[in-house]
């Protein structure tokens, strides 16, 4: 989370100094200077902010302690970079003022001029002169990009992710080429036989036998391990444990397999009493448990974060299109990151030279942190531009006028944010563990294919073709305001 906070304080500096250059130009004033600007980026420092942490803060609905302690800490980090952009950055542009943001010799991208044959000039040209065109190939493209996605599984976790110059790594490995990647975490079956000494008991002993002998008979099975002493039997012989060690380590999908054909056949299909609580427990059962609670709870999540930016943008820009545009193009950019994630970690694409681990599954947590992340990151550039753009309709422009203005206005302060952005997440894929490397890979390409494909083609292209249809909003909203 430092890092995406990161990220994010300078997003949202980035893009109020920008502005505040821009005021200087027109205003001798610089105490005007910040108000204007504050007013205009300061607002969408807001917008942004508050889309982000709307959609950190909808980790909370995931009743997993770790996945909502990061979203208490993810939803507190755009807050307070909110804070500091309206508290302590306009006090500083008053106070260092027009020399504080002056150029010294090197005066970077955002002060070059955009001549007719600029690179950004050309492409807004091409964009408006042929939308049709640009909008085809940029959708294609994207889902093209997009298709490794569909050959996506999920792990709750991997042990032989973890670095091998571990010591602890190499007694697992030890520990799995002698006794079976299982051995390390084996399934526990647990038994509540109702009353001291049943465990012991005649029926018990051969019901415990034959369930042992059922379950040793599936292929997927190293051993079973069972007795009736401890640890298989407490000291007043009511509960009982057996385990079960599956050759395959406890996160692949013939474990995850092996787990479910525990409960649902070999235990209800066993000699004990239907009416004795049966447990089946481990590493092995937890991360089953963990795939399909963030498997239920995802799409509750999703609804959320989509609802809460859709109606924060529709009041924003006093549209329903432009927010329902937003949230299809993000979607894209989210799918194409899961595509990488794929890619790189499944297939190896690129393996060697991100130094990587190469893995079959994809932690299962991280595909919900990317979508909570990325959502929020990339609605960043996506306001920064409307913005601008809703700036220059409302001042009388026309949609084409309006795009171009906004592009070159805009397109420096967005590659700039995400360059930053780029370069702070990739900071966890130079991490040891896969989940955190898988994290940093999908977020960096999302955010790249955002601030690239996205707002330079996409966005434009839907715009031109839009028209003023852009900024259409249904009688039922305006009647209520």
């Amino acid at each position: 989370m430092a890092l995406i906070g990161l990220g994010l304080a300078v997003d949202y500096s980035l893009l109020i100094q920008h502005r505040f250059r821009s005021e200087l130009k027109v205003n001798s004033s610089v105490d005007q200077a910040v108000i204007e600007t504050m007013r205009s980026a300061g607002r969408t420092v807001v917008l942004s902010g508050f889309i982000v942490t709307g959609g950190l803060a909808c980790l909370l609905l995931m009743p997993i302690p770790f996945v909502r302690s990061l979203g208490v800490a993810g939803a507190l980090v755009p807050l307070i970079s909110i804070a500091c952009a309206l508290t302590l950055q306009p006090a500083l542009l008053s106070y260092f003022g027009r020399k504080g943001s002056t150029p010294r010799k090197f005066h970077g991208i955002w002060e070059r001029e955009r001549g007719a044959n600029s690179l950004i000039t050309r492409v807004t040209k091409l964009v408006i002169k042929k939308p049709k065109l640009v909008f085809l190939t940029s959708t294609f493209t994207l889902l093209i990009a997009a298709t490794p996605m569909l050959s996506l599984s999920l792990t709750p976790s991997s042990m032989s992710a973890i670095p091998k110059n571990l010591e602890s790594a190499a007694a697992l490995n030890w520990a799995a080429e002698k006794a079976g990647a299982g051995s390390i975490t084996p399934i526990a079956i647990i038994m509540d036989l109702g009353s001291s000494g049943a465990a012991l008991s005649n029926e018990s002993k051969s019901a415990r036998i034959a369930l042992a002998n059922s379950i040793s008979a599936n292929p997927e099975v190293f051993t079973v391990a069972g007795g009736e002493k401890s640890p298989y039997i407490d000291a007043t012989g009511r509960y009982l444990r057996i385990l079960v060690i599956s050759k395959s380590e406890f996160g692949s999908p013939q474990t995850q397999a092996l787990v479910k054909e525990i409960r649902e056949k070999y235990l209800p299909e066993s000699e004990f009493p239907k009416t004795v609580p049966i447990f089946v427990g481990g590493a092995a059962a937890q991360g089953v448990d963990l795939i399909e609670k963030l498997k239920s709870t995802l799409p509750l999540i999703i609804l959320f974060t989509l609802l809460f930016a859709f109606f924060l943008l529709a009041r924003t820009f006093k549209s329903i299109v432009l927010p329902l545009k937003a949230i299809v193009l993000n979607l894209l950019s989210t799918s194409v990151s899961y595509a990488a994630i794929v890619l790189v970690f499944k297939y190896g694409v690129g393996s060697t030279l991100l130094n990587t681990h190469q893995v079959e599954e994809i932690e299962a947590w991280v595909l919900i942190f990317i979508f909570a992340i990325l959502f929020g990151l990339t609605m960043d550039y996506e306001v920064f531009l409307l913005s601008r753009m809703k700036e220059a309709i409302d001042l009388g422009a026309t949609n084409e006028h309006a795009i171009e203005e906004s592009l070159a206005k805009t397109i420096g302060v967005i590659t700039a944010a995400a360059a930053v952005m780029f370069v702070a997440v990739m900071g966890l894929a130079s991490g040891h563990f896969a989940g955190l490397q898988e994290l940093g890979i999908g977020l960096a390409v999302g955010v790249a294919i955002d601030a690239t494909i996205i707002r330079t083609f996409l966005l434009p292209s839907t715009m031109v073709l839009l028209g003023r249809w852009n900024w259409w909003l249904p009688k039922l909203f305006t009647s209520q305001r």
